[in-house]
């Protein structure tokens, strides 16, 4: 990346020695998500770090370790996340080109075939699970299941409404499905979304075009409200309709998507003092080395429904064009694949 609102650009770098705590990865897939389509849009503000590498979830395999490395060797299968886990926390790193100039790099970054990680951003994971899979469990799977399960604490006889069925919100609804919750309402703006979103678990839909967000609800609810909100959408609307979703007297409504910077959601101080709560979410309050490995167990076992989830795959010179298809809600999670390069 060299310029927000840019197309990115496809260059050679050439990899640098590995400090301590580093370690080098054979990048297989990598996700694209909207935290990272926000960034290249320049949603997120001025960018000081530019020009940089991007990507901040995937999978791959060790090929290198840095010294006093001690969570992974060479040769493991690995999920990349940006969530901090054990180990080493090396926050950046810097790759030149043949003509000796800089490109800025984090802790983590996924746009890479080969990619210089921080020890604290891996998680090892069994070979038998697939490298194309576990690339999930980098960011959508810890962020959205883990506010069901770490956030939330949701159990079966609680009712959800999800906001936003992206990648976020349909992890989101997976995590309630596997819980039991019997009332899962899902609302979105694009109707191909909400169908997928009925055939992962949802027992109800709200298209927030053509329909009533807040009396859908409250009819849906016969009267009552939700028990929790989840808002994975990232837009002011959706997060003030969240809010006033849940019931009185402790419903909780909880942020994940991200809106433009500077841009500023509007409640009513009386919610809060009827018990209406709000928070945010770092991550679904995941706990990378404890929760990813428990993932992978749902998933051999086939109770995490993560190959459904998805719906495209492109190679990296289609960056771009990745970029494209899901600011235009195309599809509900996109891996780049790099396996061949």
């Amino acid at each position: 990346m060299h310029e927000i609102n840019r197309p990115l650009r496809i260059e050679k770098l050439i990899i640098p020695e590995l400090k301590a705590g580093q370690v080098l990865v054979k990048v297989a897939y990598s996700g694209v998500c909207h935290s990272q389509l926000n960034e290249v849009r320049g949603l997120r503000g001025e960018d000081k770090f530019l020009p940089h590498t991007l990507g901040h979830e995937g999978s791959g395999i060790v090929e290198k370790i840095g010294a006093g490395v001690k969570k992974v060797k060479p040769g493991d299968h690995v999920v990349l996340t940006w969530i901090k886990g054990n180990g080493a926390d090396m926050p950046s790193t810097l790759y030149r080109r043949d003509d000796s100039s800089i490109v800025n790099s984090g802790a983590i970054s996924t746009f890479l075939t080969r990619a210089v990680i921080s020890e604290n951003r891996l998680v090892k994971i069994p070979k038998e699970m697939p490298l194309r899979e576990a690339a999930l469990l980098g960011c959508g799977i810890p962020t959205g299941a883990g506010i069901v399960i770490n956030t939330a604490k949701v159990f079966s006889g609680n009712s959800i409404a999800i906001f936003g069925v992206g990648g976020v919100g349909l992890s989101a609804l997976l995590a309630a499905k596997m819980r039991g919750v019997a009332l899962i309402i899902a609302i979105d703006m694009l109707d191909h979304k909400l169908e997928r979103a009925i055939k992962f678990g949802a027992t109800h839909i709200i298209n927030a075009v053509k329909q009533d967000v807040l009396s859908s609800i409250l009819r849906i609810t016969d009267g009552l409200g939700v028990d929790y909100a989840i808002e994975s959408a990232g837009k002011k609307e959706s997060m003030e309709n969240a809010f006033q979703s849940v019931h009185d007297d402790g419903g909780l409504c909880i942020i994940a998507g991200n809106l433009p910077q500077g841009e500023q959601i509007s409640i009513s101080p009386f919610d809060l003092i009827k018990g209406k709560r709000i928070i945010g979410t770092w991550g679904g309050e995941t706990q990378p080395d404890r929760d990813i490995p428990i993932y992978v167990n749902l998933y051999l076992s086939g109770k995490l429904k993560l190959k459904e989830l998805i719906t495209h795959t492109s190679r990296l010179q289609n960056i771009n064009r990745a970029f494209d298809d899901l600011s235009n809600g195309k599809g509900a999670r996109i891996l780049i694949d790099m396996t061949g390069d």
